[in-house]
This record gives structure tokens, sequence and C-alpha cells, in this order.
């Protein structure tokens, strides 16, 4: 199991990645700095609460997991 602080980092650090991904893809897809970034700072604060949910979710689940 790992704990709330481990699972906000991997949250916050995989979401900043998407957030610079996003944001280029927003600018290539609407020629908008203003409106590609606004599109993935939403995908973000989305992305960012929906993996938080489901990561623990998971971190409760046993099934495939070595106990030492």
């Amino acid at each position: 199991m790992e704990t709330r602080r481990r699972t906000i980092l991997k949250a916050v650090i995989w979401n900043m990645i998407g957030l610079c991904v996003m944001s280029v893809v927003g600018l290539v897809a609407t020629g908008s700095a203003a409106v590609g970034g606004t599109l993935a700072i939403v995908n973000t604060a989305i992305g960012l609460t929906l993996y938080f949910v489901y990561e623990r979710i998971w971190s409760k689940i046993h099934w495939g997991r070595f106990h030492a």
C-alpha cells in the first residue's frame, strides 16, 4: 500500500507532463496559445482528480501484489 502523499506526488508529476503535452496539442489544434492552454489546464485538473481517485481505489485492491 502506498501513502496518500506518494499518490498525490505521482499524480502531480504525471499531470505536469500531461499539461505540457496538452498545451502543445491545444496550440497546434487551435492555433491559439490561450485556448490551447485553457484546454490543457481543464484537462489537467480533471485528470489529476481522476488519477488520484483511481490510484486510491487500486491501493486498496490486493490482487496481483506480492507481500514480502
